[in-house]
């Protein structure tokens, strides 16, 4: 029951992205929206982190199952990407690559602004 009430949860927050879509004209998916709302939901403190943890945790341990039926689909498109196979790997690669560096920048300055704080934070004992 705890379960299904934390999706519920997330359910809300998907569905609060999807009015958010449909009255913000601007190009941005839904989930996106849903995603965001529920960060700062989180970050806010308005939802706590057991609200939704056990049922998030069950969606990262399943997400690669979620990839099959795009997958398939993309199988089934062959006949139309056979003619530019080379071009889809290319941006395939270079979007990959370019989602590995700006992951790493970002990820580093964030570590390297919180890094302070947690020397700030540090109890030392002696």
């Amino acid at each position: 029951m705890k379960t299904l009430r934390q999706f519920l949860v997330i359910l809300a927050f998907t569905f609060a992205g999807e009015a958010l879509h449909r009255l913000l004209p601007l190009p941005v998916p839904a989930a996106v929206y849903g995603l965001i709302l529920l960060f700062a939901a989180l970050q806010s403190g308005m939802v706590p982190s057991s609200a939704v943890e056990d049922a998030a945790q069950f969606l990262l341990r399943i997400m690669p199952v979620l990839f099959v039926a795009p997958a398939a689909a993309l199988i089934e498109s062959w006949p139309l990407l056979a003619g530019a196979w080379l071009q889809v790997l290319t941006i395939v690669a270079v979007s990959t690559l370019g989602v590995f560096g700006v992951s790493g920048v970002v990820t580093q300055a964030l570590l390297n602004r919180l890094a302070p704080m947690d020397s700030k934070t540090e109890v030392h004992h002696g």
